[in-house]
């Protein structure tokens, strides 16, 4: 189980303005903020699932092709809402919301790419597929 994701970023202000109103369509807000990065989660008093850090540094992490983020939407209408704050704050499509019976039944999602190229997404999964158990 994760306990959190974090990425790289080329600018902490502008991420963090794109981030606040995309991840507030999901009910995350930003929890901590440091000089280098930004912490968005449910409640300020737990420690944030989703960081942004800014590249310090010659070791600094860097964006990077691939990378693909995940969240999980309570609803069709929150990842509606998410994919239309990623455009409108300068993100670009990656996909319209919709349903995905590829990926599993049920699942209907919406991508995006972030400031820095970075995909991120919001799904539910109206159906959860059943246990395998023995």
């Amino acid at each position: 189980m994760l306990d959190h994701v974090s990425i790289a970023v080329t600018d902490l202000a502008r991420a963090a303005r794109f981030y606040d109103a995309v991840l507030a369509t999901l009910g995350l807000s930003r929890t901590r903020d440091r000089p280098a990065s930004v912490g968005y989660g449910h409640r300020p008093e737990l420690p944030p699932i989703f960081w942004i850090h800014a590249e310090v540094g010659p070791d600094a992490a860097r964006p990077g092709r691939g990378l693909h983020v995940s969240f999980r939407a309570r609803s069709r209408a929150e990842v509606q809402a998410f994919h239309v704050a990623a455009l409108a704050q300068g993100g670009r499509d990656a996909g319209a919301p919709g349903p995905r019976p590829q990926y599993t039944a049920g699942f209907y999602g919406a991508f995006a790419l972030d400031l820095d190229g970075t995909k991120i997404e919001a799904n539910i999964r109206e159906h959860p597929p059943e246990e395998v158990g023995p």
